[in-house]
């Protein structure tokens, strides 16, 4: 969406772009399950480990930076698994995430914007899961083969 601002200094219109902000999302699989995490920050709720993607950084750069910082995990075997856009998916602003799956190397540990962190199977997900999550994880345990 294009709208204009009138620039203070030499007061010209200037078109201003509304795109939406870039986000990853990482679905990390442990031998016990994947990986959770209960929200530090509104919305509150428990999650996919991810977030907003730097300036100058690519999503899959983004993806292994947001598993360490929420999660103190490295990652092996990242590939890609979908992509969500719908302009609902985040009540804050309007996000396209791309989602990855990869194992999780080391000892997980909630950190940065994670208040706790569990692993959960499929049959045992909490119910107040954030976003479009419920979605995203209902796509993972049906259609990836784990």
């Amino acid at each position: 969406m294009k709208r204009f601002v009138t620039c203070p200094t030499c007061h010209q219109p200037h078109a201003i772009w509304d795109n939406p902000k870039p986000v990853v999302d990482i679905i990390i699989e442990l031998d016990e399950g994947i990986i959770l995490i209960k929200r530090k920050n509104p919305p509150y709720g428990w999650a996919i480990p991810g977030g907003f993607v730097d300036y100058g950084e690519s999503v899959e750069e983004a993806a292994y930076r947001e598993a360490r910082e929420e999660t103190s995990l490295e990652l092996t075997n990242l590939r890609q698994f979908h992509v969500y856009s719908h302009p609902s998916r985040d009540d804050r602003v309007h996000t396209i995430s791309t989602v990855f799956i990869a194992k999780g190397l080391g000892s997980p540990k909630a950190a940065d914007d994670a208040a706790e962190l569990q692993i959960f199977t499929q049959d045992s997900l909490p119910e107040d899961i954030a976003f479009d999550h419920p979605q995203i994880l209902n796509d993972y345990f049906h259609q990836s083969n784990v």
